[in-house]
């Protein structure tokens, strides 16, 4: 069992002893457990926390936190995580990352001047939340906004192609009898005519489900605003994929005659706000399929409304809807390697430069990944989401 980092009298590796003489300061993370019925993901695996802990840092696990990935307790203290009973001892962390964005009761738990990284999931954050990240002058940061030196975003890229993939799993899944679908199969059969899908974004996400449905036999029409992102989609899969922009007109045939649809609109990081209205859903086929990958930031569909991985499936003008803010969550272990793979690095580069703020002063994509900073919002659409004045973190910057 691990000796806790308060006992003056544990052993040292050779980088944490370096960084002892140096007097190089320690970061505490906490990795709490996460709301088994509505998240399976976590942010840092055993792998992960080797890493960390070997330069030095403590990093505290809640007990249990890794049974949906199936990771024990053992694997976890064994790669230098002191594991804790309490909440608390995780939220009283320096820094805290979480999969799912905190709740009002886990920020109280929080001191002064901590940091939260999380997903944003606009759907499952409040106003409420953000007002008390700000009154205890917190840093708070959003995975899907942080950049990496190319400036892609290295959280969204990993998670989109999961999600693209076990979007079409679902959909195969859901068009069954077993599932209350219409007995289709998302497969092409000679003399039978394929079935439709319907994407509506042509980011990484929907090329990935576009790949894997084309690949299955069915016939898939991708819609987007911006003509680039076509083109590049068009090139990939060549002329298997039907795309256009997206037009009223057009969009109204395709949901006509499609047997499932994928939303994958996401405003947040630059695109244009677009929702397909109740009464376009009504003109869709009886026991189509919709699958909403933007529900969590307020959704393509107007009938779309934000469930858990537990309870997911819900039925609307006979219409089939999966909406859910982490479909990710359904390959838990899968994910939770993906994240730890970008998150490692990033927990490691703010220990060498000695803080949060020194990260976010050093690396204009860290900061990008800023929406509150020392208790100030710092990211304009989500400070016009929940009406929350917000400032330019550069100028923020220039104080400190």
């Amino acid at each position: 069992m691990m000796q806790h980092p308060k006992d003056k009298n544990r052993l040292f590796p050779e980088e944490c002893l370096i960084r002892e003489i140096t007097g190089q300061p320690r970061l505490s993370i906490g990795i709490p457990k996460e709301n088994p019925e509505s998240e399976t993901r976590l942010v840092l695996t055993p792998e992960g926390v080797n890493i960390i802990a070997e330069e030095g840092h403590s990093v505290y696990v809640q007990r249990g936190a890794g049974a949906p990935m199936a990771y024990t307790d053992l694997q976890y203290s064994e790669a230098g995580a002191y594991l804790v009973n309490d909440a608390s001892e995780v939220f009283g962390a320096d820094i805290v990352m979480k999969v799912a964005p905190p709740t009002l009761d886990e920020l109280r738990l929080m001191n002064n001047r901590s940091t939260i990284f999380s997903m944003l999931q606009l759907s499952n954050l409040s106003r409420e939340t953000i007002e008390l990240m700000m009154q205890k002058k917190m840093h708070a940061f959003a995975y899907e906004l942080i950049k990496d030196e190319q400036k892609a975003f290295p959280v969204v890229n990993s998670i989109a192609e999961i999600e693209g993939n076990t979007a079409i799993a679902v959909i195969s899944d859901l068009m069954s009898n077993e599932r209350g679908g219409k007995g289709i199969l998302l497969g092409g059969v000679a003399g039978i005519t394929p079935p439709e899908i319907v994407i509506l974004g042509a980011s990484i996400t929907g090329s990935v489900a576009a790949r894997a449905a084309i690949g299955l036999g069915a016939m898939v029409k991708v819609f987007d605003h911006d003509i680039n992102k076509l083109r590049k989609i068009q090139h990939y899969l060549g002329r298997q994929v039907f795309t256009s922009v997206i037009h009223p007109k057009v969009i109204f045939k395709a949901l006509a005659s499609a047997d499932a649809v994928i939303g994958n609109l996401r405003f947040i990081n630059g695109s244009d706000r677009f929702m397909v209205s109740e009464e376009l859903v009504k003109t869709m086929k009886k026991g189509a399929v919709i699958v909403d990958l933007s529900v969590d930031q307020g959704g393509c569909f107007e009938t779309s409304e934000c469930r858990t991985i537990a309870n997911p499936v819900y039925e609307k003008h006979s219409i089939i809807h999966y909406c859910v803010p982490n479909i990710s969550a359904r390959v838990g272990r899968t994910s939770s390697i993906a994240l730890s793979n970008i998150l490692t690095p990033i927990i490691l580069k703010i220990g060498e430069s000695g803080s949060v703020k020194q990260s976010v002063a050093d690396s204009l994509g860290f900061r990008h990944g800023s929406y509150v900073f020392n208790g100030i919002m710092v990211n304009r659409l989500i400070g016009d989401y929940y009406n929350i004045p917000s400032n330019d973190i550069g100028l923020l910057l220039a104080g400190y």
